[in-house]
């Protein structure tokens, strides 16, 4: 709706086509893995383990050279992930004491409304991932668990869509764009983010709210 006048212009582009090689090797181990990964799941491996598994094995190969596969892979972004989940995690072990989990009590997170707020601008604050692990603690002592996880699953979603930081996916969308040549800025993300976010945001909590 915002940018219907951009995409309505007559553009012709010029297709690159790039004839690459087919390792049909590698597409039949990747699709053995991808049906591993999807038995291990269902037979309750640990999601993180299942998926380092399988991510070794894809990275075992003799049919193309180590370093065109690392090529590939985004180290700083790893290191960010890896970051976050670091400094996250150090903070709910020594900064979390009982009585501040029992204190969600008195913040009144058990009404879906303000959890919902709270989640969105916690995960503008941090970006999403780690708002909802810093809100792990805080959500089997509330009224309705379940119905809690639900609210931060969606808030924490859709509040990715406010700014460039709610969510480590636009800052790798932003990245890889600047790296490509098309700046995306604050403002313009924000534009759009804006309101789609409030509107979004107020029709998944007035579901959870009335309709759970």
């Amino acid at each position: 709706i915002v940018y219907r006048a951009e995409f309505a212009r007559t553009v012709q582009l010029t297709p690159e086509v790039s004839r690459g090689r087919m390792h049909k090797g590698q597409v039949l181990k990747a699709v053995v893995v991808c049906i591993g990964l999807a038995i291990a799941f269902f037979a309750g491996v640990p999601v993180a383990k299942a998926a380092l598994i399988g991510g070794a094995i894809l990275l075992l190969t003799r049919a193309i050279k180590p370093e065109r596969i690392y090529r590939e892979i985004d180290g700083p972004l790893l290191f960010m992930f890896a970051g976050l989940f670091v400094v996250v995690a150090g903070a709910e072990k020594t900064l979390l004491s009982p009585d501040m989990i029992a204190s969600a009590k008195n913040l009144g997170l058990d009404d879906v409304w303000r959890l919902s707020g709270f989640t969105a601008v916690l995960s503008n604050i941090m970006s999403n991932v780690p708002a909802v692990l810093a809100l792990r603690p805080f959500i089997p002592g509330l009224e309705n668990p379940e119905r809690a996880w639900l609210v931060v699953a969606m808030s924490s979603t859709l509040a990715g869509n406010f700014t460039l930081l709610g969510s480590v996916a636009n800052l790798i969308v932003a990245e890889q764009g600047r790296a490509a040549g098309t700046t995306l800025s604050f403002g313009a993300f924000f534009k759009v983010g804006l309101p789609l976010t409030l509107i979004t945001l107020a029709a998944g909590t007035a579901w959870l709210a009335f309709g759970f």
